[in-house]
Parts: C-alpha cells; sequence; structure tokens
C-alpha cells in the first residue's frame, strides 16, 4: 500500500517551497528500545530528507565557514540546534561526524553550558556561536557543541545532532532558533513510503500531490501543540478533555499518558512475526474537529530483527 503523510507548520505567509530530500537507514529494535528511553523524558533550494523505515527521518545542514556537513533530526519537538563537538571522547562522538570551531572562520565563543538532560541519559556541552545553512536558508545563531552524553540513545541512535523546529519559548539559554531568524517562517515535511521521495520544504509548503490537507490552530506555542477532541479505537471512544497533542517530527511513535493510550490500544496484540496485522481495528485520531483515522500500516512499525548466532 502507498501513501503520503503531509505535515505543514506555517507562522508567516506562503512562499514557493524550496526541496530538500531526506533519508533513511532499517530500524532495529535497539533503536525503538532507544526511542522508548528517550520518551522518559522530562520535560529555497533542495535538502535532501534521509528516512529510517519511516519512523526517524534525517536532513543535511552545514555549520561554519567552510561549512561542516552534518546529518541532524528536524525536530518540531524541541527548539535548539546542536551536533557533536570534535572534543568530545564520548563513543557516540567517535562514530559520528563533529563539529571544529578551529576549522570555522565564523565561529565565535559564548561558554555558557548547555545541558539537555533526559531520562535516558543526557548530553553535556557548551553554547558556541557559528553561521548554520540548510537549504538555502542561512543563520547566524546559538547552538551547543556536545562534548560528553550519556543513555542508550546516543550509542544507538544514527543522527550526528538535532535541529529543534519549536518556538523559542522552550529554548535552552534562551537562544533564538533557526527559523525565528527567517523571514518566512513556514516549512513542510512531505514523508513517502519510497525514502526516495521524502523531502522537506523550506522555506514555504506545496500542495502538489497532496491529497489531504487541513489545517489547525496552534493553541500553545512551546511544542506545535494542537487541541485533541478525540481518541477512538476497538473498545471505543476515550476521554481527552484538557489534552493537547505535540505534533513532534523528531518522535517515532505515539506517545501518551497511559490513562489515555492503555484504554485506546487494548485488545489491540501484534505477532512478533507481524503476521495477521491486516485484521488489526482502525485508529481514530481527532484534531478540533477533523478525524485522521489509522490503518494498521499506519500504526505499527516493522523492524529488522538482527541475527546475533
Amino acid at each position: 500500500m502507498q501513501y503520503t503523510s503531509a505535515f505543514v507548520c506555517a507562522l508567516l505567509g506562503f512562499a514557493q517551497a524550496g526541496r530538500i530530500p531526506m533519508k533513511t537507514r532499517t530500524l532495529t529494535m535497539d533503536m525503538v528500545q532507544a526511542q522508548k528511553m528517550h520518551y522518559q523524558m522530562v520535560g529555497n533550494g533542495e535538502v535532501p530528507v534521509r528516512d529510517v523505515t519511516n519512523t526517524q527521518y534525517f536532513v543535511p545542514i552545514e555549520i561554519g565557514t567552510p561549512g561542516q556537513p552534518f546529518e541532524v533530526v528536524p525536530d518540531t519537538g524541541s527548539s535548539n540546534l546542536w551536533v557533536y563537538s570534535s572534543h568530545c571522547r564520548s563513543v557516540p562522538c567517535l562514530t559520528h561526524k563533529t563539529y571544529s570551531p578551529e576549522k570555522s572562520s565564523t565561529y565565535e565563543a559564548d561558554g555558557r553550558d548547555f545541558i539537555i538532560q533526559y531520562g535516558s541519559g543526557g548530553i553535556n556541552g557548551k553554547t558556541s556561536v557559528d553561521v548554520a545553512k540548510m537549504g538555502d536558508l542561512t543563520a547566524s545563531m546559538g547552538f551547543g557543541e556536545i562534548k560528553s552524553v550519556s543513555g542508550i540513545t546516543f550509542y544507538v541512535s544514527q543522527m550526528d545532532g538535532i535541529l529543534g523546529l519549536a518556538y523559542d519559548s522552550i529554548s535552552i539559554n534562551s537562544l533564538p532558533t533557526f527559523m525565528s531568524q527567517q523571514t518566512d517562517k513556514s516549512f513542510g515535511f512531505f514523508l513517502h513510503n519510497n525514502p526516495e521521495d521524502s523531502y522537506m520544504t523550506l522555506p514555504g509548503f506545496e500542495y502538489d500531490n497532496v491529497t489531504l490537507f487541513a489545517t489547525h490552530k496552534v493553541i500553545e506555542k512551546t511544542y506545535w501543540n494542537l487541541s485533541l477532541t478525540g481518541l477512538k479505537g476497538p473498545n471505543g471512544a476515550v476521554d481527552v478533555t484538557g489534552y493537547k497533542a505535540a505534533i513532534d517530527s523528531g518522535t517515532s511513535v505515539i506517545v501518551g499518558s497511559a490513562t489515555i493510550i492503555d484504554p485506546l490500544i487494548e485488545g489491540i496484540v501484534v505477532d512478533e512475526t507481524c503476521a495477521g496485522i491486516e485484521s488489526l481495528p482502525d485508529i481514530t485520531m481527532t484534531f478540533d474537529d477533523k478525524d485522521y483515522v489509522m490503518t494498521y500500516n499506519d500504526y505499527v512499525v516493522r523492524v529488522s530483527i538482527q541475527d546475533t548466532t
């Protein structure tokens, strides 16, 4: 079954969109486990997007002069840019691309600590300032130059860092975000089953080849929080009074309080070989007055099991 998913964010106006391709690699069970731990957290040119089995997406970005290339997660669930530093000696830093301030003529020291703590570990470094470029857009900005990490999430992830696309209000050290420094702050994701067809538009967004297009009001400008008005599964409707839903491009699975997720999926059993998933029931999420129906193809994550024999 071939399908296309479109996600658009717009703060200002409309523009002719530029495309950035997205890339992927195979999702493994280790990555799924790392994602589960991660959710314990408190708290105009072409741009490629790399798709990891329809669950993890990466885009290329350059930092410094001349530009040092990285593949980062375009993340609407956070607001900061960070990458690994060449001065980092943690194992993940040795297996990913790293930023060298000595190689950039536009580097400026900031010196403030840059720390994000997760339930499964954290990142620790210093705030630096340099020129970041994605597609045809640039920004001179503060970002995290990470010098130590802890936690399985960073050991198994393929990302070199994260580009936060949420609002300035939740930015570490109150650093201006990449998009807040742009004239046109709109962007979109077009995610396909065929990884070669996935891309991000920046700035602007497209209507071409989009069969479903709806708009929703952002009710809280921290994450991209929408009004979640309904959840329905095989056991009927779930009470979501008082809940909001964050549209999070950096999240691989649907995450929520056990209060609403447990009754939603009760009775849905997925065989570890994915046998019989075609008979699984639909799940419906409602934002405002718009229903979005998910079939098994949308909510079952298929992962590769690595042979360790």
